[in-house]
């Protein structure tokens, strides 16, 4: 009896893990355009970003120390 028991809530587990991992993508998919502008916004809010490090394509530009000594 200890068999059915054990495979019962193994079943139960895989279940509720399932219906969470669906429940989950149902949510991101539901409101991916507010999520992303949520962790666009928070993106942006990073107190380290100096916003005139970005190239016009949205990178950050990578200044070597070479650039920092012959501009001094």
């Amino acid at each position: 009896m200890g068999k059915s028991t054990e495979a019962g809530a193994l079943k139960s587990a895989m279940v509720v893990f399932g219906a969470l991992a669906f429940g989950w993508l149902a949510i991101e998919l539901a409101f991916k355009p507010f999520l992303d502008k949520a962790r666009s916004a928070l993106d942006k809010s990073d107190p380290t970003r100096d916003p005139d490090d970005e190239e016009e394509d949205g990178r950050t530009a990578q200044k070597s120390l070479s650039d920092d000594e012959a501009a001094a």
